[in-house]
């Protein structure tokens, strides 16, 4: 972990959570592919109430990225880095794209938490993330549904 932000969350949770101590170091990772939406992000999962992430399946595998898994835990970070929080995923889903619904929409919980808001934001994400490649996103696509828990964050 070369984040020292996150590294020093990470410290602090384990010396809490000894049962924790060999679990694999986590990734630090912000939400979102800009600054506003990702402390948006970040503010909303301390407070408890984004408890879901989506990935396109596609998107992982063109920038070689690993799935995630039960267990996994995470630091999140605001756009600068900063540690915010940890999350430990609890499910992994695989769902085509037209098949999300207005409960998981509301576990993302970002804007109205509407099936509507997330299919746009979604979708405008799966835009940018493919174009690289020159793929496009389709009604079709596999989504990765990620659900987490917070586990720790510093109370200030």
């Amino acid at each position: 972990m070369d984040n020292a932000s996150a590294r020093n969350m990470w410290g602090d949770y384990l010396d809490h959570h000894l049962e924790d101590a060999f679990a694999e170091a986590p990734k630090t990772i912000h939400f979102c592919d800009n600054e506003k939406d990702a402390n948006e992000c970040a503010a909303l999962i301390k407070k408890g109430i984004k408890r879901a992430t989506s990935h396109s399946l596609l998107s992982l595998q063109c920038r070689n990225k690993p799935l995630p898994k039960i267990g996994d835990f995470t630091v999140v970070t605001d756009w600068g880095g900063t540690a915010q929080c940890i999350v430990r995923t609890t499910a992994v889903k695989f769902k085509p794209y037209f098949s999300i619904d207005e409960g998981y929409a509301e576990l993302e919980g970002e804007g109205d938490k509407s099936l509507a808001h997330w299919k746009k934001v979604h979708w405008d994400l799966y835009e940018r993330e493919l174009a690289p490649y020159n793929k496009v996103p389709k009604d079709s696509m596999i989504i990765v549904c990620e659900e987490f828990e917070k586990v720790y964050d510093r109370k200030k």
